[in-house]
């Protein structure tokens, strides 16, 4: 019962893994069924987050509706849902009300801000938690320009992949009480515990702190060393490679002036690309091409194709010795296992089935 990113793709690495999970869909559009190309009436970022689930239609406005849900969540494993805190229990969906008839219920509930406090029913898409967790001044600072917004969603693809390991481990203790839980996760905590540069807020440390990459001219076309410059500066220097311009005694923004200098005079001496890389190589410094995304996935590389159709989707990374991850069914249209989903979970006849559409609590494309 989620929409977007975070909460869909959570369930969506858990259908990948084996779950047979079941997308609950509303009557308005999913935001990512806005984002590229329809294939079977399913846009791509919707399709990449949904692959492999089944899909069953129900208006939480229409009578009977919220039953069929509770009717289904007492029948599973886990339920995950991101709407704004309250909102499931005013459906008459909240946790003590599942959970009162499915003890082993295990609920995961993403928010933006927490359950809780002054910015609990604050909308908080991904844009707005890249802002709110300090990422973007960050940048900004260390580029020295204005602050502009990631080309990704990461705080949504992050919380989802906390969220998965939420799940997991409380279906492990699970395993040992017995009983199910709550689960609570904000996406501002997520990326504050995604965060590896958090020590140095926590420490209050006043020091400029980078671990990016930096970008050089070469022959050839630009090429990233995997270094700010100042350690760059000291992983060339140390091997002898390059020799300290700055003379004794100059100022600091006059040394690293002209170590910076040093280093791109060093990068675009070489005859070609092959022989600096040889050099990197040779020094123990990592590199890297800045390759297009769409270079990553040329000739299918990290991506798999559907059941049934010729779409792809990304895959998951995970590379198992006993067991395989993959999409195990193409994307469905809203509705489309509604009958299917509901005779195998609550062994709903096609006339019951029929009725509950007719009543409007079933909707389907």
């Amino acid at each position: 019962m989620s929409q977007a990113i975070s909460g869909p793709y959570a369930g969506r690495i858990l259908s990948d893994l084996g779950a047979d999970v079941i997308r609950v869909e509303g009557p308005r559009t999913d935001v990512t069924d806005l984002f590229g190309v329809v294939t079977d009436g399913r846009a791509g970022m919707y399709a990449q987050m949904n692959a492999g689930k089944r899909n069953v239609g129900i208006d939480l406005a229409a009578v009977g509706a919220p039953e069929l849900v509770r009717e289904l969540a007492a029948q599973a494993d886990v339920l995950i849902e991101n709407f704004r805190p309250g909102v499931m229990d005013r459906l008459g969906l909240g946790y003590d009300r599942l959970v009162a008839a499915n003890p082993r219920l295990i609920m995961l509930s993403v928010s933006g801000f927490g359950a809780t406090g002054l910015n609990a029913t604050r909308r908080a898409l991904a844009p707005v938690i890249h802002a709110e967790s300090g990422l973007l001044a960050r940048q900004a600072d260390l580029d020295g320009r204005s602050p502009s917004d990631l080309p990704m969603a990461l705080a949504d693809t992050v919380t989802g992949l906390h969220a998965a390991i939420a799940v997991l481990a409380a279906l492990h203790n699970r395993a040992v009480t017995g009983r199910g839980q709550h689960i609570g996760l904000s996406m501002l905590a997520a990326v504050a515990a995604s965060d590896d540069h958090a020590h140095a807020a926590i420490d209050g440390s006043q020091e400029p702190y980078s671990s990016r990459g930096t970008i050089w001219q070469a022959p050839g076309g630009p090429m990233l060393i995997s270094a700010p410059p100042k350690h760059a500066w000291v992983m060339l220097s140390r091997r002898g490679l390059i020799d300290d311009p700055a003379p004794p005694g100059c100022d600091l923004d006059t040394k690293v002036a002209l170590r910076q200098q040093a280093i791109q005079d060093w990068m675009t001496a070489f005859p070609d690309r092959a022989s600096l890389i040889e050099q990197l190589e040779s020094a123990g410094i990592a590199w890297a091409e800045l390759a297009d995304s769409s270079d990553v996935f040329t000739g299918g590389a990290h991506s798999v194709s559907l059941p049934g159709g010729e779409r792809r989707v990304v895959a998951l990374p995970y590379e198992f010795s006993d067991a395989s991850v993959t999409v195990r069914r193409g994307v469905a249209r809203r509705g489309e296992h509604n009958a299917e989903a509901l005779a195998d979970w609550l062994g709903l006849t096609e006339a019951a089935v029929a009725a509950l559409t007719a009543g409007g609590a079933l909707i389907a494309d």
